[in-house]
């Protein structure tokens, strides 16, 4: 608080018999009150005790509203510090000045609804009480301590010793707020720190976020491009689906009988599976059989010693009139290459000249015409030749009106009886000359 005897430095206050102004004022004394004041009229600032100017001036007066006061009712105030102004108002206040007049009358206003709320205490017991609730939730932070001090100091039933008991608590108030001002500024600078640190990391987060953002959102265009070029196939899907589900609609109108048409081809391409299956197992057949007929030629041939010497059991039908072919060109066409001397020799002991061609299997195929020209007799083993062949040659005879002979089985015994046959159906001078 500031003391009555101490007089700033470098202030430069009117002496105590004058006004700020220059004006002389009447000397007051603020002699403190003995006992309950009477009448019920609050007390003026400048009539309180002289430690009280101090925490009211202090507390109750909010700075920037102390320096316009001042300048109102002082004059033009030099650049003085805050404790300057402050102490120039404290020694105003004591005496009923323009300065004090203005604070009482600010403060009466700025604090109307707390002096209103202490006006119907009677009693100095009451008024107590109800500045030690004041005090307690200013603690709490529930409640203003200067509109408090204010109304509790100019009530009329504010006594001395209420008085200095008021002013104490409030000095030793302020020595707490001083100490919870330095811890609170001790606070300050860690939260202060931390928040520099929380600020750094914030930092560095909101930058990360914003990559994630920018990665995010390129990804985004990413998905959404797919996404459209999707549907714009999806779109061009539905509308090829569509043409095609029409096409099919006009073919069905068109064709009634489509379904059934459908199981045709169906059954057909069924039955061409076991065609394809049968001629198979026919092939295999055959196969097997030639190869049952040639091991049986073969042994035939080693039982004779020689197949140019060997002398068969002979056929009733051939031996009573075999087939002179002397001098003519009997052409085999196709036959199993073990067969093929067997054939040679039946048909050089006729006397005629064997001719053989594979049937297009090994020989070339066109070479099959130049063939069938040079024969006089054509055998064709139909079993073993392939389409062409077996057409070349049926056309080559029809075509010449050449003699041929079908052979469905490619062995020793079947074209003994084949050459059998055609001794029978022809004279021997007509045999002779085919």
């Amino acid at each position: 608080m500031c003391d009555i005897r101490t007089t700033p430095p470098v202030v430069a206050l009117p002496p105590p018999s004058t006004t700020a102004l220059g004006v002389p004022a009447p000397l007051t004394t603020n002699s403190p009150p003995v006992g309950t004041p009477p009448g019920s009229r609050r007390r003026r600032l400048w009539e309180l005790e002289g430690h009280a100017f101090c925490p009211i001036i202090g507390v109750c007066l909010p700075l920037p509203l102390l320096r316009r006061l001042t300048a109102r009712t002082l004059g033009t105030v030099p650049a003085h510090s805050d404790y300057e102004v402050h102490c120039m108002a404290v020694t105003e206040c004591r005496r009923r000045s323009p300065l004090a007049e203005a604070v009482q009358k600010d403060l009466d206003h700025r604090y109307a609804l707390v002096i209103k709320a202490a006006q119907p205490l009677k009693a100095t017991e009451a008024l107590a009480r109800w500045w030690d609730d004041c005090r307690d939730r200013t603690h709490e932070g529930r409640a203003d301590l200067a509109s408090a001090l204010w109304a509790a100091l100019t009530h009329p039933r504010c006594d001395y010793l209420l008085e200095q008991r008021i002013l104490g608590e409030v000095h030793m108030l302020q020595h707490q707020v001083g100490t919870a001002s330095r811890a609170d500024l001790s606070r300050l600078d860690t939260l202060q720190e931390e928040n520099a640190i929380l600020a750094r990391e914030l930092a560095g987060a909101q930058q990360r976020s914003q990559q994630q953002a920018r990665h995010y959102g390129a990804q985004l265009e990413i998905q959404q491009a797919a996404a459209l070029r999707l549907r714009a196939e999806l779109i061009q899907a539905q509308t090829r689906l569509q043409q095609l589900q029409e096409a099919h609609d006009a073919l069905r109108a068109a064709s009634p009988n489509l379904p059934e048409r459908q199981a045709l081809a169906q059954r057909n391409r069924a039955l061409q599976d076991e065609l394809r299956q049968t001629r198979q197992a026919l092939r295999e057949a055959r196969e097997q059989r030639e190869q049952e007929r040639e091991r049986a030629d073969r042994m035939w041939l080693t039982s004779a010693g020689h197949p140019a010497q060997a002398t068969p059991a002979p056929d009733p039908a051939i031996e009573v009139n075999p087939v002179q072919l002397q001098g003519c060109a009997v052409l085999c066409v196709g036959g199993r290459q073990a067969s093929v001397p067997v054939y040679r020799e039946l048909i050089e002991h006729r006397g005629a000249r064997f001719l053989h061609h594979d049937g297009g299997t090994e020989d070339n195929a066109s070479q099959l015409d130049a063939t069938l020209a040079a024969a006089d007799l054509v055998i064709c083993q139909s079993g073993c030749i392939s389409h062409n062949a077996y057409w070349r040659v049926k056309d080559h005879c029809k075509r010449t009106g050449k003699r041929c002979v079908f052979l469905d089985q490619p062995s020793r015994s079947a074209l003994e009886r084949a050459l059998g046959d055609i001794g029978w159906e022809l004279p021997p001078e007509t045999a002779r000359g085919l």
